[in-house]
């Protein structure tokens, strides 16, 4: 019932942009925990940004992107994007979509995922 549906990734240069998209359906935006999760070759899971389930609660965003990345959600067309900017070659990862039921999750288990889409930083 749940799906995530994401698109977006792809090779870009250092300093560029771009931004992923993930299309939900089986649940209302806005009501579960929406999140974005990333792992690179080599390295453990790191969670991106997540929004909670209270709509004013400030977007969480890990240190590394903070400034850079942006969350947002666009409820008419049930999606929810990740705009990326001044990519770094550390930024390279698969990143995912993912769903919680309760909230954002610490440990980063979420409920549902995405398939993952590549982004690769390279000159």
């Amino acid at each position: 019932q749940v799906t995530l549906v994401e698109s977006g990734g792809g090779l870009v240069q250092p300093g560029g942009s771009l931004r992923l998209s993930c299309t939900v359906s089986g649940f209302t935006l806005g009501y579960y925990a929406m999140g974005w999760v990333r792992q690179a070759p080599g390295k453990e899971r790191e969670g991106v940004s997540c929004f909670g389930t209270d709509p004013y609660e400030e977007i969480l965003y890990s240190e590394s992107v903070k400034g850079r990345f942006t969350m947002s959600v666009d409820d008419e067309k049930n999606t929810v994007y990740l705009q990326m900017n001044n990519l770094k070659p550390e930024d390279t990862a698969v990143y995912y979509c993912a769903t919680n039921v309760i909230d954002c999750p610490q440990d980063l288990e979420y409920d549902y995922w995405g398939q993952g889409t590549q982004v690769t930083v390279s000159s």
